[in-house]
């Protein structure tokens, strides 16, 4: 998207939605079931989709502007079938056939060649998107700081119903990062022993990536270019392509009911770079990207920008090599607790962050599972509750008592493992998640 006439992601198309109502309907028309007559050629995409009348509308989008054309009556741009119609392009290369023969509908109005960006259409519109996202925060810190007056305990007697409202005032203000903080502030109250404080500690980070956001012309720019990825603004991959052979540790989904997010952590066998790819999937498909866990593909990463991120973008097919690969380098808990505190630093509103730990062994503890120190020193918890089940199995047949290294994600409320090694076999990879 960006104006450029290429395919984008599922994660491009949803930021362009105007409202969460569209995101959400635009999500439902994402698969091929109402779409006929579809195409795409030279940065524009065209279908017809049914809808609640006898004839389907007719929808077209011109990419490179962008610019969106619809027979339906909504007055929104883009409009749910615009929405809907990228989201199958962006998901679905078989569904939106690339260089096919526009109709003479979508030829309407006459396109000819795009030409180039305006850029100061393209700054008054990212000036009011900012000064709406400013409002926002203007209006969650006020909502904060009512709470704190009105005391902590009195969030478990209001309900949820306030907090999905303040929710969806931030989506209103193109804050999607907001409003999903804002979410999971409602669903502590009542959550069990100890909520206050848990609420507390989220209510703080909240108001720290607001006030940063207030801030964000004072801070150094890879800090300005996390918090305005943590406020929903989408990332761009924009640093200095990386090549290696890649080391595929972990390969999971995580999804809301409208959109399945897959995350792939890599690691470079040569230069000893960790990487994360992203790939999302809408109206219950499937994201396209898949690698096989243990597999070692090369190819080409780009990573985002931002202070502590380790998200990258293939800048071409990964393609497989021959060969097994070892662990990445490890370290005992103390280590990983260290890496984890100084990725803090960079990124305060990180949950975890990516850790080798080397000579471990799993072991039942008063609170639950935990991985330990061989020698004892250290332990840190386990989390991932009963999705993680099957691999702490997998994790303890592996030890057997002995002393293994495991990849997995560090963060404040333990570790979770991914994958893990044993001194036998140590070129071979078992997933555990």
């Amino acid at each position: 998207m960006n104006g450029m006439g290429v395919r984008g992601t599922v994660e491009q198309v949803l930021a362009l939605a105007p409202d969460e109502a569209s995101r959400r309907a635009g999500s439902a028309l994402g698969a091929a079931g109402p779409w006929s007559a579809t195409g795409a050629a030279d940065g524009v995409v065209w279908g017809r989709c049914e809808g609640g009348g006898r004839t389907p509308y007719r929808t077209v989008v011109d990419t490179r502007r962008p610019s969106y054309d619809c027979t339906c009556p909504s007055r929104k741009a883009p409009c749910k079938h615009a929405l809907g119609l990228l989201l199958l392009w962006a998901g679905d290369g078989a569904a939106v056939p690339d260089g096919a023969e526009p109709p003479d509908w979508a030829a309407r109005p006459a396109r000819g060649p795009a030409g180039p960006a305006d850029p100061e259409a393209a700054r008054r519109r990212a000036e009011r998107r900012a000064a709406r996202v400013t409002a926002g925060a203007e209006e969650l810190e006020r909502r904060l700081a009512d709470l704190v007056r009105g005391g902590l305990a009195a969030a478990g007697q209001q309900g949820y119903g306030l907090w999905e409202e303040t929710a969806a005032r931030m989506v209103d203000a193109q804050a999607p990062g907001l409003a999903g903080r804002v979410r999971e502030l409602g669903a502590i109250p009542g959550s069990g022993p100890g909520w206050p404080v848990r609420l507390l500690e989220e209510c703080a980070l909240t108001h720290l990536l607001g006030r940063a956001w207030l801030a964000a012309d004072r801070l150094p720019a890879p800090l300005a270019a996390t918090v305005r990825t943590r406020v929903g603004f989408p990332s761009a991959a924009s640093g200095t392509p990386v090549r290696d052979r890649w080391l595929v540790l972990a390969q999971y989904d995580t999804g809301d009911g409208r959109l399945t997010t897959r995350r792939i952590w890599l690691y470079g066998t040569d230069g000893g770079r960790t990487a994360l790819l992203l790939s999302f999937g809408a109206a219950g498909r499937a994201p396209a990207l898949a690698l096989p866990v243990g597999a070692v593909v090369d190819g080409e990463l780009t990573p985002h920008a931002g202070a502590g991120q380790l998200r990258a973008e293939p800048g071409e097919p990964l393609v497989p090599v021959a060969g097994p690969a070892g662990p990445p380098p490890g370290g005992p808990v103390g280590a990983a607790l260290d890496a984890y505190g100084r990725a803090l630093r960079e990124d305060p509103w990180l949950d975890s962050w990516p850790v080798t730990l080397a000579r471990v062994v799993p072991a039942r503890a008063e609170y639950g599972w935990q991985l330990a120190d061989a020698d004892g020193r250290e332990a840190l918890p386990l989390t991932g509750g009963d999705r993680s089940r099957p691999g702490l199995w997998r994790l303890l047949a592996l030890s057997g008592g002995a002393p293994v290294t495991v990849f997995g994600e560090c963060g404040h409320r333990g570790f979770t493992p991914l994958a893990a090694w044993s001194p036998d076999a140590p070129a071979e990879t078992v997933p555990l998640l």
